[in-house]
């Protein structure tokens, strides 16, 4: 006599394993935190706490959209410190983020989430035909991962300091690593590396020039 099938669906039934989610496009992420009420606010926590692996890369997306704010030295201010976060974090390898209460309380407005998802439609739709999950160990290996986030701290004190005309351009920088992280795509986060360490040290010269420049003016202005 032979036993019949076991049911995939049937409690304790054999087939049935836990399957990973599967990969959501950033466009699709987009598409579902912009449905709703505009006036709605976006808590960082809600966005966050219904993600995995995707998790750093949306609360690295939102810690960059006040970049693109014409408000010069405000943007940065507010922007720097979140990137710097994420960055803090995901060196000493936590695998899920972390935010204190008040913090997690916070977020955009959904109206600003539709009209970023708006103005970035174009440019997402080129960007899925290139992007793809790829080279994991980019991603999840523990040194990977913790050069990821010193990378994040620096540029984020860079994004904080008062460098004129530049926070759309480290704007734009942290976008590759959104991207990077939300796609899973270690080749695209390798691009993401060699740009960061290009500003980096670009910029880290420029800022030093500046914090100098700025002594030496007050040193004018009060002189001992």
């Amino acid at each position: 006599m032979t036993k019949p099938a076991p049911d995939p669906g049937a409690p304790g039934s054999p087939d049935k394993h836990e399957q990973p989610a599967p990969h959501a496009s950033t466009r699709a992420v987009l598409d579902e935190f912009a449905q709703g009420n505009p006036e709605d606010l976006l808590r960082f926590g809600d966005l966050v706490s219904d993600l995995r692996q995707t998790a750093f890369g949306m609360l690295l997306f939102v810690a960059v959209l006040p970049a693109f704010l014409p408000l010069p030295g405000v943007a940065g201010a507010i922007s720097g410190p979140l990137v710097m976060l994420v960055g803090a974090q995901l060196m000493v390898g936590l695998r899920k983020p972390w935010l204190p209460r008040f913090l997690a309380q916070r977020g955009p407005q959904r109206k600003s989430m539709q009209r970023f998802r708006n103005l970035m439609a174009p440019w997402l739709r080129r960007l899925e035909r290139m992007v793809r999950p790829r080279l994991p160990q980019i991603l999840e290996h523990p040194l990977a991962s913790a050069f990821t986030g010193l990378l994040l701290v620096l540029l984020g004190l860079l994004l904080a300091l008062p460098i004129p005309f530049t926070n759309y351009v480290f704007g734009a920088l942290m976008l590759l690593f959104v991207f990077a992280l939300l796609e899973r795509d270690g080749a695209l986060m390798l691009v993401a590396w060699a740009c960061g360490a290009i500003f980096v040290v670009v910029f880290g010269f420029i800022s030093e020039n500046l914090v100098q420049m700025l002594a030496e003016l007050v040193n004018g202005w009060f002189p001992r």
